[in-house]
């Protein structure tokens, strides 16, 4: 019996498994290690958050991503965007110096079984469990608009899946959105000899202003303070006191997660977007439909007036919904048994992660709406993980779980109330 499984092996899973072996817990891990960043990060993307705020999480602090690049020469800066691919060989290092040996297989099911939990893998192994924590990063939560879901794949992806700019090359492209995954991509696929455009809701963009200098004058730190998700009290709050956030009333959670942090793009995109990528803004998209080899797109303008568009692909860069239905390897009944968060679809969590099911803890955007928008970054991984563990510690030493129901039974009954 294993004390804690856990699955993905992105930033999130490998900081709670750091934690996790270092508390001397007998965990596993499961997953490919930075699965989204090797395999669905567009080449020639920039990390968007500052360096030092980007790091995994050890116990005891020594696996920071400065350590890794000053070893190897490279320069990790405040105020200087870090390649995508050095922030992911960073990660795979991370794995193999902080975290138990990850296997690179998928689990498929999860589910309640006794007093514990039953895990069955891709390849057939079954495996027991008295706690599991879900990291299962963002990519089962894509959003495609609804009026785009029904193009065949070849003409629409979403922009998580656009790995290869350089596969658009004379094509024309339409982006729909207006924070950093949409700026990017377009400036990317623009650099790479594709025809893109950005098409949407808002009326203006917004770009995010050179960082302030780390070293300021006590005054101006106070006035306007520097934190993992930029600077500002606002952000101060979301980003390092995510504890404060579940404190609010539900309905203020799933609000400050849904609007808070709103779309912007880096400042230092803007003059490689703005010369490049035209932008028809304050355009709804009503329908799309297949024409020939080509989509249309029917577009309703700020004045309610009608454009149309007609393109080679669609890419939505619409970013991602914690909805607790999509994760499949929750059978339907265990999904209906964990309780929500006020009227939203994201679990609602307890101060240590841990769902209304015992020993069932959810990381990284599905805890977004109970702990706030740091959850979507990789600085959330730090607070994640050792509040997570100390949780799973206490789960562990407390008195047994009353018996989960078997597979037959309902398993609404083991829902504990919150």
């Amino acid at each position: 019996m294993h004390d804690l499984l856990v699955v993905g092996a992105g930033p999130y899973g490998l900081s709670i498994a750091a934690h996790a072996a270092g508390a001397g817990l007998r965990v596993r891990i499961f997953g490919r290690p930075m699965a989204a960043w090797r395999d669905h990060m567009p080449r020639g993307m920039y990390l968007k958050s500052e360096p030092w705020s980007s790091n995994l999480s050890d116990p005891a602090a020594v696996h920071t991503l400065a350590a890794y690049c000053a070893d190897r020469g490279v320069a990790a800066e405040h105020g200087r965007p870090l390649p995508i691919d050095t922030f992911t060989r960073y990660g795979l290092w991370f794995a193999q110096q902080a975290v138990p040996p990850v296997e690179e297989r998928t689990v498929t099911s999860v589910r309640p079984y006794l007093d514990h939990y039953q895990a069955r893998t891709d390849d057939g192994e079954v495996i027991y469990t008295r706690t599991v924590a879900l990291a299962v990063g963002v990519l089962p939560f894509t959003h495609l608009p609804e009026e785009v879901r029904e193009l065949p794949a070849q003409y629409v992806s979403h922009s998580s899946d656009l790995r290869d700019p350089a596969a658009f090359r004379d094509l024309d492209v339409t982006v729909l959105g207006a924070g950093q995954a949409a700026l990017e991509t377009a400036t990317l696929l623009a650099e790479e000899g594709a025809r893109p455009r950005i098409v949407a809701r808002s009326r203006a963009l917004a770009w995010n202003t050179v960082p302030q200098p780390l070293d300021r004058p006590l005054v101006r730190r106070l006035r306007d303070p520097h934190c993992g998700l930029g600077t500002g009290w606002p952000s101060w709050v979301w980003s390092e006191a995510p504890w404060a956030v579940r404190a609010l009333p539900a309905a203020a959670r799933l609000r400050i997660a849904d609007r808070a942090l709103g779309p912007a793009g880096a400042w230092w995109l803007r003059d490689r977007c703005e010369d490049r990528v035209p932008v028809r803004l304050g355009r709804v998209l009503r329908s799309a439909a297949l024409r020939g080899r080509r989509v249309g797109l029917e577009l309703r303008t700020a004045d309610g007036g009608r454009e149309r568009i007609e393109t080679d692909h669609v890419v939505a860069a619409t970013g991602f919904t914690p909805d607790l239905d999509r994760l499949t390897l929750l059978n339907p009944a265990t999904r209906a048994a964990i309780r929500k968060l006020g009227a939203g679809r994201a679990p609602k969590l307890g101060a240590g992660f841990e769902s209304s099911l015992p020993g069932l803890y959810f990381a990284g955007l599905l805890a977004a709406p109970a702990f706030g928008p740091a959850m979507r970054f990789v600085h959330g991984a730090t607070f994640t993980a050792e509040r997570l563990v100390r949780d799973v510690r206490r789960h562990l030493a407390g008195p047994r779980a009353a018996r989960l129901p078997r597979p037959a039974e309902p398993v609404k009954l083991l829902a504990r109330q919150r």
